[in-house]
């Protein structure tokens, strides 16, 4: 009885974490079959974003599904800028890590889609512009 009672909790342990890995699995393939034939697509703890057709689309991921948070038409960028998440308008210095927003700013629109990692944010700075010069 008493060794019964010492597995217990980790019996309790295990059942999370599997039920905890299998809910990440169903957000993974969510997101596989939300950002099937686009160009360029991420998946991070802050939202989903997929670059399909001249359209960047972010979303949450929330009750099981995406709720689409925003879209934007990459012909009209004109500028991106690397954004502190939650400090307003304060722009992020080349080696700051985190968190962070990129700032899409183009055809009198303007958006912020928030990224959980700064160096991965770089990264689609250069190919969103890179697309946007493609597309004009």
């Amino acid at each position: 009885m008493l060794h019964g009672l010492l597995w217990f909790p980790l019996l309790l342990v295990f059942v999370l974490l599997a039920s905890l890995g299998w809910l990440e699995r169903r957000r993974q393939n969510l997101f596989l079959a939300w950002s099937e034939g686009s160009e360029l697509a991420k998946l991070d703890g802050c939202c989903a974003a997929c670059v399909k057709d001249g359209q960047l689309t972010w979303s949450r991921f929330s009750a099981g599904k995406f709720e689409q948070q925003g879209r934007f038409e990459i012909k009209s960028l004109e500028v991106v800028e690397l954004m502190a998440l939650a400090s307003g308008e304060a722009p992020l210095a080349n080696e700051s890590q985190g968190r962070c927003r990129l700032r899409l700013i183009g055809g009198g629109a303007q958006m912020d889609v928030p990224f959980s990692d700064a160096d991965r944010a770089r990264r689609w700075i250069d190919q969103l512009m890179s697309t946007a010069r493609c597309d004009l």
